[in-house]
């Protein structure tokens, strides 16, 4: 038996060696890493190649597993508490011919290499939305003649002044295992876990679907439809919460942070010139002028009556809500409107190989051309302002199991339970787990746009992790935009519930802070302290010749 057992070990041995030799791991060039700079709305940018350049930005290792095996971000379980947390940048080189799938091995082995991550494929029972076939077992789908565009595809509506447009969708030739995946995609803030298909319905459909976004939903009163509702009636077909076990992607190991970038890192990929605008026109808009027009990741800009302030807004990513974050604008900044028409260079800049252009990109190509066209010098400065901080009344939140993952999502927590369900007006629902109070206090401003327009600071005081959810209406059910004009600098009416512990409003909507207050038994106080300001020490109101 010892024998058999040691010949055993020798042909494994053997044959991860021989695999190892014969099927080496393709791998970038050379790669940047490090861990990104705070932004206040953090959020994964790029994961393509662009020439020779593979470019993440902000992305958690839960993204970067995600892209790297092309899993959704669901679907990687387990590891370290950090792994929805932490955010990094990677900047890497490959040879342009690189095939998008080739980029996603490349992009494994410098997990493996770079942060020591392990993973393996199994199964795990997990909540999912199952879509099934209706009860009366005749679904409202057309079968598909197999020609014509495949997909489904979101169509324009004109909807009446006054109303709530509803989001309507297209599909042409889709089966209802692609279906299951897109509905997911469209309908985020109803489908918060996969939606698995489960009809046994087999070949391809056309049909069309309408439903009411749901923070749009008690808006749009007896003209609002659900999601649910509109796969049931318009389709035939059901969406109904399960336990399902489904393929995962398990984190073994990873380490959190990085190893170091190899010597010369910086010469190999030198910075690229700062992309510009290749023609650009600013004039004065027509008296009247309605404002109009959009700025789009091609590198396009076209928009009609724009104040200089609003595009200040956008290209020094501000909260336009914010009326203490601007300092030093003279009245006119407010008041004067510009028609502006620019396009990006489509030779030898980012943005020429036709794939989008980044935001940030975006907003530092008109930060150069406001810059440029009205003699603009700005500088940013710590000033005094009314900012929120955060503190323990009589706290109702229990202390995490620390081994689990640190996150804030919207939706359920792992009990399942949905609020909304029975009261609709409550339409954002927040479940952390693991989670801080100062990193609680951190997210709040991505948590609840909004209410909260900058940095919130913490200050209750409690030591260690906790998990709770958190239930509250959007800032618009409320009359006159409710408490929006309670972030620093706001100048809207907030509702009585939101500091004097008043009852809430009547139609059972309930603010940010009466939820914080009521649900967590924590408070959010206004305090002055500094914070970051844009000062604009000269800007011209009449901008230079076209």
């Amino acid at each position: 038996m010892r024998v058999f057992v040691a010949i055993g070990v020798v042909v494994l041995v053997s044959r991860a060696l021989f695999a190892q030799s014969s099927d080496p791991r393709p791998g970038f060039d050379t790669a940047d890493v490090h861990s990104s700079a705070h932004t206040t709305f953090p959020f994964m940018q790029g994961g393509v190649l662009r020439g020779d350049r593979y470019v993440v930005k902000n992305a958690t290792m839960v993204d970067l597993i995600s892209t790297a095996y092309g899993v959704d971000s669901e679907k990687v379980v387990s590891g370290p508490s950090w792994l929805e947390l932490d955010r990094f940048d990677i900047l890497a080189k490959a040879p342009s011919s690189t095939s998008p799938e080739a980029v996603k091995l490349m992009l494994q082995t410098l997990l493996a290499d770079r942060f020591k991550l392990v993973v393996h494929n199994d199964t795990k029972p997990m909540q999912v939305f199952a879509l099934t076939v209706g009860k009366s077992g005749k679904p409202k789908l057309k079968q598909s003649d197999g020609t014509g565009d495949t997909g489904c595809n979101p169509q324009q509506q004109n909807a009446q002044q006054g109303t709530i447009p509803q989001i309507y969708v297209t599909c042409k030739n889709v089966t209802m295992e692609s279906f299951a995946q897109i509905i997911h995609q469209f309908a985020g803030g109803y489908l918060t876990s996969p939606v698995v298909d489960t009809t046994e319905l087999k070949g391809a459909w056309d049909f069309d679907i309408k439903w009411t976004a749901r923070g749009q939903l008690v808006a749009a009163g007896a003209d609002g439809i659900s999601i649910f509702d509109a796969v049931d009636k318009q389709l035939g077909l059901k969406l109904d919460l399960q336990k399902n076990a489904l393929p995962v992607l398990f984190v073994d190991s990873v380490n959190e942070k990085p190893t170091d970038n190899p010597a010369g890192v910086a010469t190999a990929l030198p910075k690229p010139p700062p992309a510009e605008f290749e023609v650009a026109v600013i004039k004065p808009s027509a008296p009247g002028e309605a404002p109009n027009g959009r700025i789009i990741p091609s590198g396009q800009v076209d928009v009609q009556a724009i104040t200089l302030k609003d595009l200040i807004t956008i290209a020094w990513d501000l909260n336009p809500n914010d009326k203490e974050v601007l300092a030093g604008a003279p009245k006119w900044l407010d008041q004067d409107k510009f028609d502006i028409t620019a396009k990006a260079s489509t030779t030898g800049q980012v943005g020429s190989d036709g794939l989008p252009i980044e935001i940030e990109d975006l907003q530092a190509m008109l930060r150069a051309l406001l810059i440029e066209r009205f003699k603009m010098t700005v500088h940013m400065e710590d000033r005094p302002v009314n900012a929120y901080t955060l503190v323990a009344v009589n706290p109702k939140i229990k202390k995490a199991d620390p081994l689990s993952r640190t996150s804030c999502k919207n939706g359920p927590g792992p009990d399942g339970k949905d609020p909304r369900i029975a009261n609709p007006i409550l339409s954002r629902l927040v479940s952390c787990q693991n989670i801080t109070m100062a990193e609680f206090a951190d997210q709040l401003r991505f948590i609840a746009g909004g209410y909260i327009f900058s940095p919130v600071q913490d200050a209750t005081g409690l030591e260690g992790a906790y998990d709770f959810t958190l239930s509250f209406s959007p800032v618009g059910v409320f009359n006159g935009g409710g408490p929006a004009g309670r972030g620093r600098g706001g100048d809207g009416a907030a509702p009585a519930a939101a500091d004097a512990g008043s009852p809430s409003d009547p139609s059972g909507a309930l603010s940010l802070f009466d939820a914080v207050s009521k649900q967590l038994g924590l408070k959010l106080e206004m305090r002055k302290r500094p914070m970051p300001v844009l000062v604009i020490d000269h800007v011209e109101e009449k901008p230079t010749d076209n």
